[in-house]
């Protein structure tokens, strides 16, 4: 019974440690590039080193940390290659959820859209990014659940996650909002409609908004960027 208390209570420090610093990188708290040690965690969280090696290796299956042996472990830089890849299976699986929430679409899934939709716009009026950022993923995970494919979201979470950093910063430094829901607003037009083909046109459009930014980022922190491995 003691044994079974303490995995619960290991498990429970991993998950703190997990959403503690997953949200410090994702909200850019954390920079890319900066160093973080195991005994700091540690200290910072009044727990052993062991939850925080188990916390710091679930970062890194996330590829938001990179660990090295004998060296630093940091916040891992963005790489051009890892955002191609991600992005491109993103569109892909996107795609299809969107032509299949098309043809399933019914007048309650349309609601559920249009309640998105006006929650959007509320974070948008208050200019409230965090918010604002926790509504896409609604919205993206209501497209997958009227799609009949609830678990293509588990993929598209997945490869979100990997350039959320970006989009956070597309969100703070430009007026990037009002154009993210205008594409949302497209895609669920689309979709309500049955419009198939314009929904995956508008999902791609969509996905394309980040292009920019990134461009924009890689010249003004440019340190943000390691491409040594692509």
């Amino acid at each position: 019974m003691a044994n079974a208390e303490t995995a619960q209570t290991t498990r429970s420090s991993v998950d703190r440690i997990v959403e503690q610093l997953y949200d410090d990188i994702r909200q850019m708290r954390l920079l890319p590039g900066t160093r973080i040690s195991e005994t700091d965690i540690a200290s910072q969280f009044g727990v052993s080193r062991q939850p925080v090696r188990d916390a710091f290796n679930r970062l890194a299956n996330m590829d938001l940390i990179l660990i090295r042996p004998k060296k630093a472990t940091e916040v891992k830089k963005f790489s051009s290659a890892a955002i191609e890849r991600s992005r491109f299976v993103r569109a892909s699986v996107e795609a299809e959820v969107l032509r299949r929430a098309s043809a399933r679409c019914t007048p309650a899934d349309g609601h559920q859209l249009d309640a998105c939709l006006a929650m959007q716009n509320k974070a948008l009026a208050e200019r409230d990014h965090a918010a604002f950022a926790r509504l896409d993923y609604e919205f993206h995970q209501t497209l997958c659940d009227i799609a009949g494919v609830p678990f293509a979201f588990d993929v598209i979470r997945a490869e979100k996650e990997k350039v959320d950093r970006l989009c956070m910063l597309g969100l703070s430094k430009e007026n990037r909002m009002p154009q993210l829901v205008e594409d949302h607003e497209a895609i669920a037009t689309a979709v309500k409609t049955g419009n198939a083909e314009a929904a995956a046109e508008a999902g791609m459009r969509h996905l394309s908004r980040l292009d920019d930014t990134i461009e924009a980022i890689r010249v003004t922190s440019a340190a943000y960027f390691d491409d040594s491995e692509d």
